[in-house]
Formats: C-alpha cells, sequence, structure tokens
C-alpha cells in the first residue's frame, strides 16, 4: 500500500521532533515507518532550520542537524514550479508555502492545528487536517 503524501506544517513538525515525550510522537514513528511520506519543498524546510534556530529551544548547531536527520531522510523533495500553482488567498502570507507544496506535490493531505490554514479546509483541493484528524486515518 502506497503510503500518504503529507504536508507537515512547521508548528505540526515541531512537536514531533522537540517533544518526543507529548501527544506528536506518532507521527514521527509514522513517516519512519513509512506509514506516511512527508513533503519537503525548500522554502519549507528553509522555515524548519529558522525556527530550529530560535533560542528558546536552546538547540545548538548539533542538536538541531540531528532534529533535520530524524526527518529529512523520510521526505520527498518537491520543487515548486515559477509561478507557484495557484491557491486561495491566505491570511498568513508564511502559510503559502505549505499549500504551494501540497498541490505540487500532490499531496493527499496537509496536517495543521494553524487556524488560518484549517479555514482553507473547504476550499482547498487537498484535505487539510488537524494532527488529532489525520491520527486516526493511519
Amino acid at each position: 500500500m502506497t503510503p500518504p503524501r503529507v504536508v507537515l506544517d512547521t508548528n505540526v513538525l515541531l512537536s514531533a521532533l522537540l517533544f518526543r515525550s507529548a501527544s506528536m510522537t506518532w507521527l514521527r514513528t509514522s513517516w519512519q515507518s513509512e506509514r506516511i511520506l512527508p513533503l519537503a519543498s525548500r522554502d519549507t524546510v528553509s522555515e524548519l532550520v529558522r525556527v530550529l534556530a530560535y533560542p528558546k529551544f536552546g538547540l545548538d548547531v548539533s542538536d538541531r542537524e540531528d532534529l533535520l536527520a530524524d526527518y529529512l531522510p523520510w521526505c520527498e523533495t518537491v520543487t515548486i514550479p515559477h509561478p507557484p500553482p495557484p491557491v486561495p488567498e491566505c491570511r498568513d502570507p508564511f502559510d503559502r508555502p505549505f499549500l504551494f507544496l501540497a498541490v505540487a506535490g500532490r499531496a493527499d493531505v496537509l496536517v495543521t492545528g494553524d487556524g488560518d490554514l484549517l479555514a482553507l479546509a473547504e476550499s482547498f483541493p487537498v484535505s487539510i487536517l488537524t494532527p488529532t484528524e489525520m491520527k486516526s486515518r493511519i
């Protein structure tokens, strides 16, 4: 069976990578056991790298590299065309790379807890689910 192609927003991904005892550990095991196929683009990975460097996480370069090594090898890299595919207007322009990735990568689902992205669930051609909704489907 082909695993679902999944776009994970940065906050969902951070929860899975940083908080191993929290409610998102199932997500890490899902990509590592190939039950899901995470998609990544240059912009979404750049966002992840940028956020992992926030001082509040207290991660040194080695810690950040270890976290990326727990994620990136399981990802399929998607090149976003120029111009990018049409996507609905979004209240937060920083969410647009995830929408582009979902469309260009032919994702089955975009997983997010972000209200701005969840607000697009009715009009977006790719399913937009909360982590809880996604967990119940795999």
